[in-house]
C-alpha cells in the first residue's frame, strides 16, 4: 500500500493566515483560520518551506491583482460528485459569480443545487478552487466555509476592489 507524503507552509494573505497542504508534492489543501470542515492540524503532514513554492508565488501575484487564474496541478481527495463539482468551480471566470442552481446545471442534474452547495463547501483548496463565486439565486451571498466577510471581500476584490484591511 502506497503512503502518501504530506507536508505544509503557512502564508500570510490579506484574508489571514492560510495553510497550504501539500500531498505527494501537489496542492492538495488550502485552508483559512477558523475554517468550517478545516481538517485537524495533525493530517497536514509535517511543516515544510520551500514546498508548494509556485502556489505561493501565484498566490501572491492573484492577490496584488496580477494573476486571475491559477495554473497548478491539484490532488483533490473527495467523490466523483465532489470532484465534478470542484472542476466546475474552476471554469468559473475571474470576476464572476454563478448560482448553486447553474452549477448544478452545468453538472447535467439541475436539481442537485443543495448537493452542489454542499460539495461546495467540502472544497478543500479555496480561493485557487474558487468556491466563493458561488452564491444563492438572487445573487445572495450564502455560505463560505472561510466565513461570509471573507467571501464579500474576495468577491469585492475580484470585482476590481481592493482586498482592504485584515479583519483577520
Amino acid at each position: 500500500m502506497h503512503t502518501h507524503t504530506k507536508q505544509h507552509s503557512v502564508i500570510d494573505s490579506p484574508y489571514g493566515p492560510l495553510t497550504l497542504v501539500a500531498t505527494d508534492g501537489m496542492l492538495s489543501g488550502l485552508y483559512m483560520t477558523d475554517q468550517r470542515h478545516r481538517p485537524p492540524e495533525e493530517s497536514f503532514g509535517e511543516r515544510a518551506t520551500g514546498i508548494l513554492r509556485e502556489a505561493i508565488r501565484q498566490l501572491d501575484a492573484y492577490f496584488a491583482g496580477e494573476l486571475k487564474e491559477f495554473d497548478l496541478e491539484l490532488s483533490l481527495d473527495g467523490t466523483p460528485f465532489q470532484r465534478g463539482v470542484w472542476a466546475q468551480l474552476q471554469q468559473i471566470p475571474y470576476g464572476e459569480t454563478w448560482t448553486y442552481g447553474e452549477l448544478a446545471e452545468r453538472l447535467g442534474n439541475p436539481a442537485a443545487s443543495r448537493a452542489v452547495g454542499l460539495a461546495n463547501g467540502r472544497n478543500p483548496v479555496g480561493i485557487i478552487v474558487p468556491c466563493h463565486r458561488v452564491v444563492g439565486a438572487a445573487g445572495s451571498l450564502t455560505g463560505y466555509g472561510g466565513g461570509l466577510e471573507r467571501k464579500r471581500r474576495l468577491l469585492a476584490f475580484e470585482a476590481g476592489g481592493t482586498a482592504g484591511g485584515r479583519l483577520f
